[in-house]
């Protein structure tokens, strides 16, 4: 299960701006993550609420912003919806290029 390690990748992140902005509480975490990204928010939420067991960020909400998959043909450019990572254009049966929708991002924090 890799939420594990991207939860404690994302503690780490937290700690580092406390440390650096001067706060001692997290009230909120807000992450961007693509819909392509194989993350399951659920169990990232899960392994979340343990690893930050006792730290700044205990029982901070985790807000998960999904971003949707996104693809565009090499060939007439064209940009569509994708829900899975590899698609082909309709018009020119080209495999699509994934623009959007394999990234995980924390955008904000909210403190305390």
């Amino acid at each position: 299960m890799h939420e594990l390690s991207l939860a404690q990748s994302m503690l780490a992140i937290v700690e580092q701006s406390a440390q650096d902005g001067g706060f001692r509480k997290v009230a909120a975490i807000r992450l961007e993550i693509g819909r392509l990204s194989c993350v399951m928010p659920e169990a990232l939420r899960f392994c979340f609420e343990s690893v930050t067991r006792g730290s700044l960020a205990e029982g901070a909400r985790l807000e998960i912003i999904e971003i949707a998959g996104e693809g565009c043909c090499p060939r007439c450019g064209a940009t569509l919806p994708l829900d899975e990572l590899y698609g082909i254009c309709p018009d020119c049966g080209v495999p699509l290029e994934v623009t959007a929708g394999t990234e995980m991002r924390l955008k904000e924090l909210e403190v305390a």
